[in-house]
């Protein structure tokens, strides 16, 4: 009651609210992985690799192995997505400097050049829906952003990890 008093809302307005804006997320992430599926198509690799390559823009220049585990694939599926990758000049293969006996993998210039070019009109877009917003909301969106993601992969952990896996 506290919380909907200092929100001048009752439960059930909020809730409605709340309601909403769950219910939008299904649309715009399928319109996001649409594009994204199309980005990839047009710079010649499939979904999965893009993935692989947005991961190596975030996280910087790693292992095989431990792309692996960054974007839930298999060491056959992730080593043939290198080679893809590779071959459509978005990642290179460079030494260890810390282990000469590793090899890392990181994205090339030209790779995150082209996604910047295919992203460039979406980029636009948002910094002109993000006009109506004023500073504390702005900073209100990137809070709840960050707690989705956080929650989206402690649930991408949860399942998993769980040996059911099949069935909520």
């Amino acid at each position: 009651m506290r919380d909907e008093q200092h929100h001048g809302r009752t439960g059930t307005d909020r809730d409605d609210v709340v309601d909403q804006v769950i219910d939008a997320f299904p649309d715009w992430i399928n319109t996001l992985v649409h594009l994204n599926g199309l980005i990839a198509e047009r710079m010649g690799v499939v979904a999965s690799d893009f993935h692989c390559l947005h991961a190596l823009a975030r996280g910087g220049p790693t292992t095989a192995s431990a792309l692996v585990e960054r974007v839930g694939l298999t060491p056959g599926s992730v080593s043939r997505m290198i080679d893809r990758l590779e071959a459509a000049g978005c990642i290179k293969r460079v030494p260890d400097r810390a282990d000469r006996r590793r090899t890392l993998i990181e994205p090339t210039a030209e790779g995150l050049n082209r996604v910047s070019a295919y992203y460039a009109g979406l980029t636009a877009r948002t910094r002109d829906d993000l006009t109506v917003l004023d500073d504390g909301q702005l900073r209100a969106l990137l809070r709840f952003i960050a707690a989705a993601g956080h929650s989206a992969a402690a649930e991408v952990d949860r399942l998993r990890s769980d040996e059911r896996g099949r069935k909520p």
